[in-house]
């Protein structure tokens, strides 16, 4: 695990500062995070797939190409990426 160290006349108003920052961003997260699922959920209702078939189908060659599929994939990567983002910013711990 990795500390971070700042150091400042005023602590606590640069703890608070960050932690603002930190919870604001993790808003905008949970908000990608839920609009990528919505639109995950009509990918799989239009192709009657879950997510998973779907990347299994596509990666074994047994689908046709389509401008939805590329755009499928590319929801699944952002949702990836945004959860990852999340744990990591869940993880932060503020120490004195």
């Amino acid at each position: 695990m990795t500390e971070l160290k700042l150091i400042s006349k005023h602590p606590e108003s640069i703890k608070q500062i960050i932690k603002s920052a930190l919870s604001e961003r993790l808003q905008g997260i949970n908000t990608g995070i839920k609009r990528t699922q919505v639109r995950l959920a009509e990918f799989e209702q239009q192709y009657q797939l879950s997510s998973e078939e779907f990347i299994r189908s596509f990666n074994n060659n047994e689908l046709e190409h389509s401008f939805d599929f590329d755009e499928w994939i590319g929801e699944l990567k952002m949702l990836a990426h945004l959860q990852e983002t999340k744990e990591r910013i869940e993880e932060i711990e503020f120490v004195n």
